[in-house]
C-alpha cells in the first residue's frame, strides 16, 4: 500500500505557488495537519451545510483555569478529531495555559496515523484575539 491512502489536499490556509500561478496543496502526513487545523479553528456553528463541523474551542477558553475545564477541553478535542479526521487514532492531548493572560492556550497533539501505525504531533497555538498577521 501507498501512502495515497492519507490523501492530497490545497494548502491550509490557502496560498498561491508563485511559480506556477496554482493553489499549493499537501499530502499525506502534511494533509492530516492541515486537516486538523480546519477542524480545531472552525467553531460548530460556522458551516451552515455542516453546523456540527469543527471543534468549540472558545466556549471553554474563558472559563476557569482549573483540571476540569482543561480535561472537559481536551475531551471536546478528542471527540472533534475523532469524529471528522478518520486518518488519525489514538489521540494524546497536552494543554498548556501558562500564556492564557497573553491571550494564548498552547494545544500538543499527539496520534498515530491509521494507515501507517507512525506516531506524528503538532503543536497548535490558539489564540484568543487573534495575532497581528492573522488581522
Amino acid at each position: 500500500m501507498t501512502d495515497s491512502f492519507l490523501g492530497k489536499g490545497m494548502k491550509f490556509p490557502p496560498q498561491i505557488d508563485p511559480l506556477t500561478g496554482l493553489f499549493k496543496t499537501v499530502s499525506e502526513e502534511e494533509a492530516i495537519k492541515d486537516a486538523i487545523y480546519i477542524i480545531l479553528k472552525t467553531n460548530k456553528g460556522e458551516r451552515k451545510m455542516q453546523p456540527e463541523f469543527g471543534c468549540d474551542l472558545l466556549s471553554y477558553i474563558y472559563e476557569v483555569n482549573d483540571s476540569t475545564i482543561v480535561n472537559l477541553l481536551k475531551l471536546e478535542i478528542v471527540n472533534a478529531l475523532n469524529l471528522w479526521e478518520p486518518r488519525i487514532k489514538e489521540i494524546d492531548i497536552e494543554i498548556h495555559t501558562e500564556e492564557l493572560v497573553a491571550g494564548k492556550v498552547i494545544i500538543e497533539i499527539s496520534y498515530t496515523l491509521r494507515h501507517t501505525s507512525r506516531r506524528d504531533n503538532l503543536v497548535f497555538p490558539y489564540y484568543l484575539q487573534g495575532r497581528e498577521e492573522d488581522l
